[in-house]
């Protein structure tokens, strides 16, 4: 019997082989594409960055979207991050000029955490004011980011304590008047069911400082509180000089506008500025009343 030489084959079956490869692949892309369906990818569109909204600036204002968007500018270029605040820290005054954080309706807990001590923030690449700064200051070391406001997570409350977190307040005034604005606050947390807060201490045009590391003492704190619900937009803010006060609430509400220019923070820079605008001039209370 004649044998074939088997390499004589080859060709053909390079032939049969494209020719196999080549129906599986139409076969494969037609199932994909039939009855409208899309491919196993989706839409995916690979000079997007993952996670980046495909909408333009003004849409993505009138969603529900991360609250870290609303983030004021940062005069120093030290922003630190921690998990549910976020600050922006001053090294030549020692401490934040601002915090901001979202203050939702179910954190508003009171779990009686224990109050651990106050600490250097080990986020803060410049470190932040060492607790002893405010030792026998007639000074108290007042909260931004209350305690109070993140005490559905320990850790959360904890955090609170770093003294990136602090700046020197009367105490009457810590005690008093601020403590009142912050009770307030988390009463706009449940029914607002969520808010956004930044606040500080206006940290110029003072000359007053406590502490071998010089820890300015601001004479006046703001408090802006942000509402971002779709439809209903809004915003009030507080400036309240650090002493103590009997007066309502109310008699300290000012514009953002008038925040902006005694500290040189742009507050809500992302915001379309037609919105912008109309936000943080205004004043009236009556939106807040209602509630």
């Amino acid at each position: 019997m004649r044998i074939t030489n088997s390499t004589s084959f080859a060709p053909t079956l390079q032939k049969i082989s494209m020719i196999f490869w080549s129906v599986l692949s139409l076969t494969l892309l037609s199932s994909c594409k039939s009855d409208n369906k899309t491919s196993p990818i989706g839409n995916f569109n690979p000079n997007k960055p993952i996670g980046e909204s495909t909408d333009t600036k003004e849409n993505t204002v009138n969603i529900q979207e991360e609250w870290t968007y609303f983030l004021p500018s940062s005069t120093t270029n030290q922003i630190v991050n921690h998990e549910f605040f976020v600050l922006s820290y001053n090294e030549k005054v020692e401490q934040a000029e601002w915090v901001a954080y979202e203050l939702k309706k179910e954190y508003i807990k009171n779990n009686d955490f224990k109050r651990p001590y106050f600490i250097e923030d080990p986020k803060v690449i410049t470190r932040s004011a060492d607790w002893r700064n405010y030792k026998n200051s007639g000074y108290d070391k007042g909260h931004l980011c209350p305690a109070a406001d993140m005490e559905f997570s320990r850790a959360a409350y904890n955090d609170t304590f770093y003294t990136s977190n602090i700046s020197p307040q009367k105490h009457d005034f810590n005690g008093g008047i601020w403590n009142r604005l912050e009770q307030k606050v988390r009463y706009w947390a449940e029914k607002e069911n969520g808010i956004i807060v930044i606040t500080g201490g206006v940290l110029k045009n003072t000359s007053k400082t406590i502490g071998t590391q010089k820890v300015v003492v601001p004479n006046f704190f703001y408090k802006i509180i942000f509402e971002n619900e779709k439809g209903k937009q809004k915003m009030i803010a507080f400036l309240i000089p650090n002493e103590k006060s009997n007066k309502p609430l109310y008699e300290f509400v000012v514009s953002v506008d008038t925040i902006e220019k005694m500290t040189g923070i742009d507050f809500f820079p992302k915001l379309d500025d037609k919105v912008e605008n109309a936000l943080e001039k205004n004043t009236d209370t009556r939106l807040w009343l209602l509630n």
